[in-house]
């Protein structure tokens, strides 16, 4: 009995003990999670001032300096029991504060920690945190918020100061670190500069709108009369199915144009035998617009559709529901119009996805590549597979990744926040009900084998769930890593091998077949077969095996210095793939993707669905599109042109691919609108896209480029291609989500950009001139391109959008990006403008306590600092204010 009272009272003493020490280290983590937090860029050009980049192994010798303050607000805190965890897109290469050290995690995860120097932080006191990263921090958004604190025994807590969107708070300004190189030529865009960019663009008036439809038809005959929406529509869709009418009179409705048996008339009809030549194709309709009646007639149905969203781009959007009489005849440039939405990175809702395809059919765009997967998340229900949407759909704070993955892209530690989530497979029948009324393709993409890691940790967690249960062939039976592979291996993302599937196992082509079925099955109970499966493919590879590193034994100048013999090739030490290797199925390890795309391809093929789709590199081991067992292939190409697209796109389309250009200095959405560090966006591709550069892209002629467009650092290049050109096949604007946490914030990286691409998509305008091998087109020199048309084109174009289209946006809902002003003073006037003139420009003249509409017509007298902004048209919205000098 003694012996049992020490042993209780013992137990008693160690439960106070750790009470006693959870209580402690909850003290110390709620006192971090108040610390004031302040990121400052130093120095973009730190190889140029003192900092030997290329010893500390930085990619291309190149690194930038920044500063971590902490300022504690609250009482002293001495304990060493503690960490703050950041999402640091900039690997960390030195930290030049003895107290403290940086530790990379997974992915960008990042954990700053005490060393045994560490000092403490005393009272009100302020600690810099001196580091230097790899590459540069230009635009605001390389940093990531909600960085958060930890201890042994506490719950973690988010550091108050970062738990924002609004990354000014704890950012510094970037002042005049926006340059990529000390010879960056790109232009600074401040009210000044940015006046001088719009002066070309004027504001037409409403006669000189009239009749125009985005995207532009092939041929209208403008009539002098309008025919009066105002009593409603008397709609005659027969020619649709239900589903399809609806979403018709339900677009006409959200424009304030309402069904009523009484009103004017429109009938539809199809008739594939009315359309020859270029003209029969799908999407291809005839407009008969009359005073008293309007005719609609398709192709097919997508035609009838497109003809209707016609009737409704005519309308202007000052409330008057007149349009012009005409006749009109209108068929697609391209067979793939489409837009890419990434929601592995951050997820973003079902009713956001909804309202991009209602968007995307106005427009007449005709294919969703859905990107349902990645390294950061697995966003859709697979029945069978619960762990995948268990644990790989949210990111929390759990080292061993059984319950979730770990925080990455601001995301946070708890797995409620945003960014996290999945569609059911109830969520993505209705996506694709809806897509199929609105005669819009879906194309869904798991990623494989590159961009897995959410996959793979989540069949891993399968994995041991199973083993526990003792079922081990069970638990193998979707397992997609080789318990051999000890390979040493970074991925574009900074991950380890984690972020690979293992191509070579039965096992991942298993969950593969498995997932790939039950996502038709999904097509199949929408009603919409799946004809397209997109591979993925890309970046299936170790960057630190890249070009911009040497090895310490024989280095290069300008390049990273490692130990190269370290770093592994993906899969290298698997012995399931040296097997594979030796007995001569596979060339090597690099061929190990375009071996796998041919697997894939051929469950593709006996799944019934006719066309494999990838991302080019993932299939650049292939001798061309008849190595795969579908009797299609596309790719979506995404070779920079700057960097020899112009001509590499050829090789493509020549070797049988069917080519959707997805360029990403023209085409991607998640890069800035403008050069500006208060911009979003990752810029490795270019430094800037907005609705002028994709208006003003050729993609039937990628060498014209040159002439209308510069590269990444602002500098002119040529472009030459002596290769014939079959031309695309279709072009697809894109957005990936790293740096996109919110559905506003998607919606103001895609419009109203994307319309451009509709434009280019749909339409092929006077200025494009046809591809001929050998021409060469030199930037700042030849003059090939009808620059004046062009740029009226513009005019007419960006007109469209301020006048009408951005305005039918703000009924649709839609948080579209709103352009910053461009502004001058001169003698004390204030001259204003804009890049889609009939977007309100507001001035403030008392530091933003009120303000007023800018009129072109009057330049008014101001004095002070004069501050600017733009205004959506319902008043709700407004760009950036920035000070006019």
């Amino acid at each position: 009995m003694k012996t049992l009272r020490l042993s209780l009272i013992a137990a008693a003493l160690m439960s106070i003990m750790a009470s006693s020490s959870a209580l402690a280290d909850q003290r110390v983590v709620d006192s971090i999670s108040q610390f004031g937090v302040k990121y400052t860029v130093n120095d973009n050009h730190a190889a140029l001032n003192g900092i030997d980049c290329a010893a500390l192994g930085a990619d291309w010798a190149s690194c930038n300096r920044a500063t971590i303050t902490l300022t504690n607000p609250g009482e002293a805190v001495t304990s060493k029991d503690w960490a703050i965890w950041l999402p640091n897109i900039r690997q960390t290469l030195r930290v030049d504060n003895e107290q403290f050290r940086m530790v990379h995690v997974t992915g960008d995860l990042t954990r700053l920690e005490p060393t045994e120097k560490f000092k403490g932080f005393a009272a009100g006191e302020s600690v810099e945190i001196p580091i230097v990263n790899e590459y540069w921090q230009l635009f605001i958004t390389d940093v990531m918020p909600r960085w958060y604190v930890t201890s042994e025994n506490a719950q973690p807590k988010i550091i108050a100061s970062t738990d924002t969107e609004d990354l000014t708070s704890f950012v510094a300004p970037m002042a005049n670190h926006w340059k990529r190189t000390q010879d960056d030529k790109n232009v600074l865009m401040t009210p000044e500069s940015r006046f001088e960019k719009n002066s070309d663009t004027a504001l037409l008036n409403a006669e000189a709108l009239r009749g125009q439809i985005i995207p532009t038809p092939l041929q209208v005959t403008l009539h002098q009369q309008d025919a009066d929406l105002s009593k409603g529509i008397n709609f005659e869709l027969t020619s649709l199915s239900n589903e399809s009418a609806e979403a018709v009179i339900e677009r006409f409705a959200l424009m304030g144009v309402e069904e009523n048996p009484q009103g004017y008339t429109i009938r539809s009809s199809v008739s594939a035998g009315a359309f020859t030549g270029k003209e029969a194709v799908s999407g291809a309709y005839k407009l008969h617009i009359t005073e008293h009646e309007a005719q609609v007639e398709g192709f097919d149905e997508a035609g009838v559709y497109y003809g209707m969203m016609s009737i409704l781009s005519l309308l202007p959007a000052s409330g008057e529901q007149k349009i012009a009489t005409l006749d009109a005849v209108d068929a697609p440039r391209f067979a793939y119009r489409g837009v890419f939405l990434d929601i592995g990175r951050n997820f973003h809702s079902k009713e956001a996805v909804l309202r991009l395809l209602d968007q995307m059919a106005a427009v007449k765009l005709n294919k969703f590549h859905f990107h349902l997967s990645d390294d950061e998340g697995w966003r859709i229900e697979i029945p069978g597979l619960p762990e995948l949407t268990e644990v790989g759909a949210k990111r929390c704070h759990d080292l061993t990744e059984q319950r979730c993955l770990l925080p990455q892209l601001g995301s946070g530690p708890f797995a409620e926040a945003s960014g996290n989530g999945y569609l059911t497979r109830s969520d993505y029948i209705d996506i694709l009900r809806y897509a199929k009324a609105r005669a819009i393709e879906v194309i869904p993409e798991i990623d494989m084998p590159a961009h897995a890691r959410a996959a793979v940790i989540s069949m891993e967690a399968r994995y041991n769930r199973l083993m526990k249960e003792g079922k081990t062939a069970e638990a193998n039976e979707y397992r997609l890593v080789d318990p051999t592979d000890t390979s040493n291996t970074t991925s574009v993302q900074f991950y380890d091998r984690t972020s690979y599937l293992n191509p070579c196992l039965d096992s991942s082509v298993r969950f593969t077949d498995k997932v790939m079925g039950e996502i038709q099955a999904m097509h199949q109970a929408a009603g919409m077969p799946l004809t397209t499966w997109h591979f993925g493919g890309d970046e299936a590879k170790n960057i630190r095996l890249g070009a911009g590193y040497t090895d310490v034994a024989k280095p290069e100048a300008g390049k990273g210095v490692l130990d190269l013999s370290r770093q592994d090739k993906p899969w290298a030490k698997s012995q399931a793939c040296q097997a594979l290797v030796k007995s001569g199925k596979v060339a090597d390890m690099d061929h190990l993707p375009s071996y796998f795309g041919k697997k894939v391809s051929a469950l593709v093929k006996a799944h019934g669905i006719g066309k494999m789709q990838a991302w080019q590199d993932g299939l650049k081991d292939a001798q061309s599109a008849k190595d795969f067992a579908t009797s299609r292939v596309g790719v979506n190409f995404w070779d920079t042109l700057f960097w020899g697209g112009f001509d590499s796109a050829n090789d493509w389309a020549n070797k049988g691919y069917e080519v959707t250009l997805s360029n990403p200095d023209y085409l991607y959405m998640d890069f800035p609108y403008e050069v500006n560090p208060l911009e979003r966006g990752y810029y490795w591709g270019t430094r800037y896209t907005d609705e002028r550069k994709m208006f003003s892209f050729a993609p039937n002629n990628l060498p014209q480029n040159a002439e209308t467009s510069v590269d990444r650092d602002g500098n002119f290049f040529d472009a030459k291609s002596d290769k014939a050109w079959p031309g695309a096949f279709g072009l697809s604007a894109q957005l990936w989500s790293e740096t996109v946490r919110t559905d506003e914030q998607m919606e103001w990286m895609i419009f109203p950009r994307v319309i451009s691409v509709a434009e280019r998509g749909w339409h092929q305008a006077d200025w494009e001139q046809d591809y001929q091998p050998g021409r060469e087109y030199k930037g700042g020199e030849t003059q090939h391109v009808d620059r004046a048309a062009l740029d009226r084109d513009w005019q007419r174009y960006a007109n469209l959008l301020g006048q009408r289209e951005l305005k039918k946006m703000d009924k649709a809902g839609i948080s579209w990006r709103l352009p910053q002003p461009g502004a001058r003073i001169v003698e004390g006037k204030l001259a204003a403008n804009i890049a889609l003139p009939g977007v309100a420009i507001e001035y403030s003249v008392d530091g933003g306590k009120t303000w007023q509409r800018y009129l072109d017509s009057a330049q008014p007298k101001v004095t002070g600092e004069v501050l600017i902004r733009s205004a959506s048209s319902d008043g709700k919205r407004f760009s950036r204010v920035e000070s006019v000098k």
